[in-house]
């Protein structure tokens, strides 16, 4: 306990009274009595103390101990560093803001000019206990002796835990002020004794004595920033700490006994803990087979690593290359000390099936590891293992952290709207991991590439989703999908892990030697603290092949690269192209639908002649539009029963039931009928990480790694039966026109999203009359190729508009590029910089929200969703599209409200100005989950109208305009 009396001896009676009197929480966010400030600070050093023994990474226990002055000692640094974030709250600054508490304050001797600091908070409305709190740190920890290179880091970490990092000249206290914000007289003495008197109950004598042996990296500061915020968020819990308002009640061990009840309620665990080194035969038992070469290359490369690192694996789609990263990911857990693993997917379809795999492998390693496994996208609601694993969790996972942000600081100093609240689920394997910015902080996750791209961002609380990656392994699964944009952020967020220790594990079937380069300079740049590090990074002559690159103990770059063969022959590739008319710019609308109408009958009829003994075929085109007509053209032809279409633009539950049927009815142990037939009709959702094995690809011209990706849903398993005439591998090529004497030209979709250069390229390249493509073995050979600089591998005629196509392409790639800058978490030219001071400035911020952040990562408008409702204008009542009444204000019913969140469709880009003017119903007003969700009303023919087009929605081909 807070002995009184010794504090009688130790400080005038003005300061005790004092320190037993300023409040940390009011009496309306702490369980009815007022939380003394001390108290708090006590409760964050107790949670702190409990995330060291039950969550941090050996790696990361390791790297503090290090900062602390050797092994032992990290301990009790990270708690003071946790528990002393609320030290600006000693001041008028935030002792003021509660009318309560401030009388008491006043009445204990602690006085301020009410009218300077209202005119100090008038001039910066941002300075608050955060920044208070900044400044403070930094002056009271020089006067104890702290060298200022140890300052300079520590203060940040105080001023940032409210989500941003100001810069010295922001914690400033403003002029008007005078004083009255940060206290003069009295306040300085007592501010001392509080830092004095918390730093003697976490087990140090002097404030002097707490002071580091060497400064941290900008990667583990960062870390440490999100861990002071998870500690602050989780002791701001009022269900399990309820206000104390005598000062002989706190101490360091009530805190504790609070702090465990929170802990065991909330379900926090750590990941794998002290992981044993996986012996040889780790392989079998986790997957059911013996390695394959690839496999076994992997796992000895990874052993053989001097330091943690970066891998990347190139093999073919196939190849068991998530077998071989979850392989390697726990040997190198084992190795370098990280706690769990980040599984990055290209997509959300694609995240799906990786978190079944991903339970079933860490299952493997312990039994209780699975429930610790969490699905991190937007659309998990909708996935059905999920919610079968949610029945426990509470209804308000979010809500119980709000006492956090007491009196309005939730709002952003650098104008970022404050953050909506994610739908609240309803049952969670941890329910604390369930809230908004905290899913990465889970030991086992499974999610979209955009979760680690979101940490390479200026945005909000960004230090708790690298919190969440640091002391991981983190997997990312088809990296050549992220385009010249999204690799400005991938490369900024490999910086990052770089230089916090983490290894990464790079997948890709169909890597330009480029991108290879550019991942591990960036990584290394990071290990390093470099702004640059020009390296040269081997290439391994072979495919499959790895490349392993890591620091030494002296910094320098040390590489392991080896290859090795298939463990599948090369298979011919017959590809051909099928012809299609492509409309001129000025073509009218019913020129392009009549041009449309006659490439979707030469592709029927292609498929009637293709599968007349039965077969199955994937058709996959570069647009929604594009599939649409095919579908509605094929369906004439075959039925409703043998074809399907699957794209983005069906409502959330009508397109995860379409992923799971297609999944079914297509994957490799599904028994094929030797008559029937099937169809499927796709986007780039078919892509990649889609399980399926059809006898017959149709596919839109793409880039030559994309266009390798989809040949690789074909024939994907030798056992699967085939018709006689679909035994070889064959690929029709669509989306553009061959053009005699001169360039193809493209249809409008494939352009606009891949531009002229690469398709041409890929053009070139596409065999002509008896010809194959040798698969895999061509693959990295034809990647490189079209990647490559070479003018020659475009036909003579073809070279004028091809250089105008580079030419164009580069200045469209520098512009992209820029515009990505500016949202990067650090700036060019600044990192190299010491401290995390001044973070969030130096260019645009990102709002935090879901979709600003995707549209920041993934250079376009905001998505556009709504929530589709149906209204019968006779009766006036909302009904959801299956026809369950709603109200006439569109109540939801709890049974029938997640019929309703399922309903939500993501629209194009160019709606997204209309959807803004949309609105909730009136009855979703207040709706924990519906209350941002804007509604689009159709009519009971299943249209309506945004601006001045006429849209529909139904379930043969989704949201479309009419």
């Amino acid at each position: 306990m807070v002995n009184v009396r010794e504090l009688s001896t130790r400080y005038e009676p003005l300061v005790v009274r004092a320190l037993e009197t300023l409040w940390g929480k009011s009496r309306e966010r702490a369980g009815g009595s007022t939380h003394l400030l001390l108290a708090h600070l006590l409760d964050t050093a107790a949670v702190a103390e409990l995330l060291w023994d039950g969550f941090l990474a050996r790696s990361t226990r390791s790297a503090l101990d290090a900062v602390a002055g050797g092994a032992g000692r990290g301990r009790r640094l990270f708690v003071w560093l946790c528990g002393v974030h609320d030290c600006g709250k000693a001041t008028p600054v935030h002792q003021r803001l509660w009318p309560e508490g401030a009388e008491a304050v006043r009445r204990a001797g602690l006085t301020w000019v009410e009218a300077a600091a209202a005119a100090g908070v008038k001039k910066q409305k941002r300075w608050r206990h955060d920044w208070a709190g900044g400044l403070m740190a930094r002056e009271l920890l020089a006067e104890a002796g702290w060298a200022a290179e140890q300052l300079d880091w520590v203060w940040p970490l105080v001023a940032g835990h409210h989500g941003a990092f100001p810069s010295l000249k922001d914690v400033q206290e403003p002029r008007p002020a005078k004083g009255q914000l940060r206290g003069r007289g009295a306040w300085r003495q007592v501010q001392h004794a509080v830092l004095e008197v918390f730093t003697r109950e976490v087990g140090f004598e002097t404030v002097d004595e707490v002071q580091p042996a060497a400064v941290p990296s900008r990667a583990l500061q960062l870390q440490l920033s999100g861990l002071v915020v998870m500690a602050d968020w989780i002791a701001s819990d009022e269900r399990f700490f309820k206000g104390v308002d005598d000062l002989r009640l706190v101490s360091l061990d009530a805190s504790r006994g609070r702090a465990v009840s929170a802990w065991k309620a909330l379900g926090l665990q750590g990941g794998w803990g002290a992981l044993e080194m996986p012996g040889p035969e780790a392989f079998q038992d986790r997957f059911g087979y013996a390695p394959r070469p690839s496999q076994a290359m992997v796992v000895e490369v990874v052993r053989r690593m001097g330091g943690p690192g970066i891998v990347v694996l190139e093999a073919p789609m196939g190849e068991g290359k998530t077998e071989a990263a979850q392989a390697g990911a726990e040997i190198l857990a084992a190795r370098f000390g990280a706690d769990g693993v980040f599984m990055g997917m290209p997509t959300q379809a694609t995240s799906d099936p990786m978190f079944t795999r991903t339970r079933q492998w860490v299952e493997g390693i312990g039994e209780q590891l699975a429930s610790r496994v969490v699905l991190l996208h937007g659309k998990r609601a909708f996935n059905r293992e999920w919610k079968a694993l949610l029945e426990d969790a509470g209804e308000h996972a979010d809500e119980a952290f709000c006492g956090v942000d007491e009196f309005g600081l939730e709002d952003d100093p650098y104008g970022i709207e404050p953050e909506a609240r994610g739908t609240l689920e309803r049952q969670a394997p941890a329910e604390w991991f369930l809230g908004a910015k905290r899913g990465l902080l889970a030991p086992f996750v499974v999610g979209t590439v955009d979760q680690l791209l979101y940490a390479a961002t200026r945005t909000r609380h960004v230090m708790l989703r690298m919190a969440g990656l640091a002391g991981k392994v983190v997997v990312l699964d088809e990296v050549h999908a992220c385009d010249v944009y999204m690799s400005q952020f991938l490369r900024e967020a490999l910086r990052w892990l770089g230089q916090a220790g983490v290894p990464v594990i790079v997948l890709s079937a169909t890597l330009a030697p480029v991108q290879r380069q550019a991942l591990v300079e960036a990584y290394l740049a990071g290990a390093a603290s470099r702004e640059e590090l020009g390296v040269e990074v081997p290439a391994p002559l072979g495919y499959p092949r790895v490349t392993a690159a890591w620091l030494s103990a002296f910094g320098e770059p040390q590489f392991d690269a080896a290859a090795t063969g298939s463990w599948r022959t090369d298979l011919g590739v017959e590809v051909s192209v099928v012809p299609e008319a492509v409309p001129g710019a000025r073509c009218s609308r019913e020129e392009r639908q009549r041009l449309q109408g006659e490439a979707d009958a030469r592709v029927g009829e292609l498929l009637v002649s293709e599968l007349a003994d039965g077969g199955t075929a994937l058709v996959i085109r570069n647009s929604v539009a594009r599939a649409q007509s095919l579908f509605e053209e094929l369906r004439g032809r075959f039925g409703d029963d043998e074809v399907r279409l699957l794209h983005a633009r069906f409502t959330a539950t009508r397109r995860a039931d379409l992923t799971e049927e297609c999944l079914r009815l297509l994957g490799p142990r599904t028994p094929r009928s030797r008559s029937g037939r099937l169809i499927l009709v796709a986007t780039q959702l078919a892509e990649q990480s889609f399980d399926v094995d059809v006898d017959l690809l149709v596919t839109d011209l793409a880039p030559v790694d994309l266009l390798l990706q989809r040949v690789g849903r074909l024939h994907r398993h030798e056992d699967t039966w085939r018709p006689d005439r679909l035994r070889v591998l064959r690929v029709f090529v669509t989306g553009f026109e061959p053009r005699e004497g001169r360039e193809p030209a493209f249809a409008f979709a494939g352009e606009k999203i891949y531009g002229r250069h690469l398709l041409l390229r890929t053009a070139a390249v596409l065999p002509g009359a008896g010809e194959t493509w040798s698969v895999p073995g061509d693959v990295p050979g034809l990647v490189e190729e079209v990647y490559g600089a070479d003018a020659s591998l475009l036909p003579e005629a073809w070279q004028e508009a091809g250089e105008a196509a580079r030419e164009e392409q580069e200045t469209q790639d520098r512009t992209r590029a820029e515009n990505a800058r500016q949202f990067l978490l650090t700036p060019h030219g600044e990192h190299e910089r010491r401290t995390l001071a001044g973070l969030h400035y130096g260019g645009s911020t990102a709002g935090s929200d879901e979709s600003s952040l995707q549209a920041a990562v993934r250079d376009g408008d905001e998505s556009a969703e709504v929530v589709l409702v149906v209204r019968d204008q006779d009766d006036a009542v909302f009904r959801t599209l299956a026809g369950r009444t709603l109200s006439v204000n569109g109540d939801v019913a709890p049974d029938v409200l997640d019929e309703v969140l399922g309903s939500v469709v993501r629209l194009p880009s160019k709606f997204t100005a209309s959807v803004a003017e949309l609105k909730p119903l009136p009855g979703w007003h207040g709706h924990p989950w519906l209350r941002r969700s804007r509604a689009l009303v159709l009519d009971t023919t299943g249209r309506a109208r945004l601006g001045d087009i006429t849209v529909s929605y139904d379930d043969e081909f989704g949201f479309r305009q009419v």
